[in-house]
């Protein structure tokens, strides 16, 4: 799974993450100002909208087997040519695109809240219910994901909701470690102490406190974990353990293309291009999003262009 790996460790070992506190719409202003996060953004809200409208840009059926058209190369009919029931790549992959967000961003999001909550309740309490969450959290993450997901996709059966499931599960006690050490790391400043101080009821502390400062740097990893869930669906379809055919997925595409990529590449094409651009356009966004909210990333950056410029003008 795609993370900010120093960060992620710092964060589950108790460090605090230099945030600097500004409201959504100067983080937004903040974060697009760079020109990579301009495009990633662009390139994603592209890619919801193909996911939402996909019917609308779609110009054949995607499941239409024509079998007077198996192997085709690209024409101005076929973009992407066809594959070996004739059946229309560039359809196949617009598509996909929905089942790859329908995926995605459940298990990704749920895994999050659950984990989050589960994390911020633990880190906060302490005591006997910390220690009992944090040795949960230990056992299914020291389990090999790979079997557990294997196990759980042989009694639930392979398809979306099982995948999404799957996906979820390993990651809530990923994200309830990481969590708890933000909330260990807030818990111990001044603020909290005085809010108890002033008869605030820990509900009062957790919520209009402590989630506020421990949200926005947790973000930023899971806009970075999102393409590593687009990743593990279209593995887990490959391997026939996730969509099953005839479904328009990416990695049922990518499944049927390596079976004939020495008679014609183009049915792998689409699906690898589409799984570059949405990783990198993700982490693109998910690093400039870091920048944003850490201050000391955009000292460094200043003072790295301060120095080019005095070079350049010297």
């Amino acid at each position: 799974m795609a993370v900010a790996g120093s960060q992620s460790a710092a964060v589950e070992a108790g460090e605090p993450l230099a945030t600097t506190r500004i409201g959504a719409r100067a983080l937004v202003l903040e974060t697009l100002r760079r020109p990579s996060a301009a495009a990633s953004a662009f390139v994603l809200l592209l890619v919801v909208v193909v996911a939402i409208f996909g019917p609308a840009f779609a110009p054949y059926d995607p499941n239409a087997i024509v079998l007077g058209k198996t192997l085709a190369s690209p024409t101005v009919h076929h973009l992407l040519g066809t594959d070996s029931l004739g059946r229309d790549n560039f359809s196949r992959l617009i598509y996909g695109t929905r089942i790859a967000l329908e995926v995605a961003l459940p298990s990704v999001i749920g895994a999050f809240i659950v984990g989050g909550a589960l994390g911020l309740f633990a880190g906060y309490i302490g005591g006997l219910p910390d220690k009992v969450l944090v040795v949960v959290f230990d056992a299914v993450v020291s389990f090999p994901a790979v079997i557990l997901g294997l196990a759980l996709l042989t009694l639930l059966g392979p398809s979306i909701s099982s995948v999404v499931l799957v996906i979820a599960i390993a990651l809530i006690p990923y994200y309830g470690r990481l969590v708890r050490g933000q909330t260990l790391s807030e818990r111990r400043n001044q603020y909290v102490k005085a809010e108890r101080a002033l008869g605030a009821s820990r509900s009062r502390v957790l919520l209009r406190h402590l989630l506020p400062n421990v949200l926005p740097p947790m973000l930023i990893i899971v806009a970075m974990d999102i393409p590593g869930a687009i990743s593990i669906e279209a593995g887990l379809a490959f391997l026939g353990l996730g969509v099953q055919p005839p479904t328009a997925d990416w990695g049922v595409m990518l499944n049927g293309g390596f079976t004939d990529i020495g008679t014609s590449p183009w049915e792998i094409i689409g699906p690898i291009a589409a799984l570059i651009l949405v990783t990198s356009a993700f982490t693109l966004l998910g690093e400039a999003l870091r920048d944003a909210l850490d201050p000391k990333h955009t000292v460094r950056r200043r003072g790295l262009r301060d120095r080019l410029r005095a070079s350049e003008e010297a």
